[in-house]
């Protein structure tokens, strides 16, 4: 019988041979906190783009995102280290905001090494939209665009309603309680069903919960350098976009928001609708190169 990881590697490899380019390349790139998988799609030398998923999935949900960018850009789905992935922790966790930027910097240190590139376009879901966010503010010279596809605690909380129903799977996640939560807020929509294999078995995989911290202050969203895409959820249960989008606006230089019809918060990006990736592709053609 296999174990639970062996288990989840072999559903991870059949999401990755299902779904992505053949021609897909993974990597181990080494960091303070452990070895950090990505799995990359592209031309060498085109402009870098990474994409960090939302907690508690992987890199595998970027796969249409990959598909569409993958022409024009060299495409990087990072596995966040110390959660369900084929990221490896290390000895040195990663405990406060601090670290995880210091882990993107290393990140990026290996995507930008040899490409000819100085900056990357910066792509996040959810929590990888948190954690994108923020390290647009830590290393302004580094990031060329942001992307944040239903962003959380960035610009507003949690819904109180959310966070009740997210409660029994944080506390103790099984398959039942992980589906649940699922098919609650996606309104039971149709999800790839290798995938739905691979978010089961994520379950009981071995990992730290996602780090959790402070939304960032007005005074560093307001000085933010990079222009920012802002893609929302139509029917996220999540938080309330409206209020997401007038805090966004209120607080953000640059910035162009739209929302994306019929998607739920657990929708993205795995099975977005078209318009998620057309904008993404026009907004990187304007703003995702190095000038």
């Amino acid at each position: 019988m296999k174990s639970i990881d062996e288990a989840f590697y072999a559903a991870y490899d059949a999401v990755l041979a299902a779904n992505w380019p053949a021609s897909t390349e993974s990597a181990a790139i080494s960091t303070p906190y452990g070895t950090t998988h990505v799995n990359s799609v592209g031309p060498a030398d085109a402009p870098p783009v990474v994409l960090l998923h939302g907690g508690g999935t992987t890199s595998t949900v970027w796969s249409s995102t990959a598909k569409a960018l993958g022409t024009a850009y060299r495409v990087h789905a990072v596995d966040t280290v110390g959660e369900a992935g084929r990221s490896v922790a290390g000895e040195r966790a990663v405990r406060r905001l601090g670290d995880q930027m210091a882990w993107l910097d290393a990140v990026l240190d290996a995507v930008l090494d040899g490409s000819g590139a100085t900056t990357v376009s910066l792509c996040g879901h959810s929590y990888g939209a948190w954690s994108a966010l923020h390290y647009a503010s830590h290393a302004p010279g580094r990031v060329r665009a942001l992307v944040l596809v239903d962003p959380t605690n960035c610009f507003t909380g949690f819904s109180r309603r959310y966070l009740l129903r997210a409660l029994p799977m944080l506390l103790r996640p099984t398959v039942r309680r992980r589906r649940a939560f699922i098919d609650w807020e996606t309104g039971r929509t149709a999800l790839d069903e290798k995938w739905r294999r691979l978010n089961d078995l994520a379950a009981g995989f071995p990992a730290a919960r996602p780090l959790t911290g402070p939304r960032p202050g007005p005074e560093a969203l307001r000085a933010l350098r990079p222009p920012v895409l802002l893609l929302l959820a139509e029917r996220s249960r999540a938080h309330d976009i409206g209020r997401v989008a007038a805090s966004a606006a209120a607080l953000l230089p640059r910035v162009e928001t739209a929302v994306l019809p019929g998607a739920t918060h657990h929708t993205l990006p795995l099975a977005a609708p078209p318009e998620m990736d057309a904008r993404i592709e026009r907004f990187l053609a304007a703003h995702g190169r190095d000038a």
